[in-house]
């Protein structure tokens, strides 16, 4: 994995969608995204609203890998590319008002089309909860392959490659 690989440097421009750097603007929606119950359904459960609030520093989210989801001016979600034990994972979260758009998968094709330019030969994987089956479907529909189901936080998980 490269340590010193490029990000986003200019913002990504789907149909419907910008990708790019997260700005203090986002700063009200990431309280919401991270406090709402329906987000964390899936995800080990919500925090309270004053918690996120209280802890979400000025500009959340500003780190190489994770980039905001705007839609017509405003966050509707995050795309992340994030490495955990030793592996780069897709992640992603969009706030529950913008579910069943199709807005995860043209986020998260144009966030894959970047990465895979800017980052040639370096695997990706992604993991989810069984359960989520939305979010299953994504990822098959993304082109990533289930290789194995296991047991963390209480849930069935599945872990992906693409």
């Amino acid at each position: 994995m490269t340590g010193h690989a490029s990000w986003l440097t200019t913002p990504i421009t789907t149909e419907r969608l910008v990708l790019r750097e997260s700005e203090a603007r986002d700063r009200e929606a990431f309280v919401e995204l991270f406090s709402s119950p329906e987000v964390g359904t899936y995800i080990g459960g919500s925090k309270p609203r004053d918690e996120v609030d209280r802890t979400a520093p000025p500009i959340p989210g500003r780190r190489p890998g994770f980039f905001v989801v705007e839609l017509d001016g405003s966050m509707v979600g995050i795309v992340s590319f994030d490495v955990v034990d030793e592996e780069r994972l897709l992640g992603y979260l969009f706030l529950p008002s913008v579910w069943g758009r199709g807005f995860a998968y043209e986020a998260c094709s144009a966030a894959l089309d970047w990465y895979a330019a800017a980052h040639p030969d370096e695997p990706l994987a992604s993991i989810t909860q069984t359960a989520n089956t939305a979010s299953m479907r994504l990822l098959a529909k993304l082109g990533f392959t289930a290789d194995k189901r296991y047991e963390a936080y209480g849930a069935e998980q599945c872990h992906w490659r693409q």
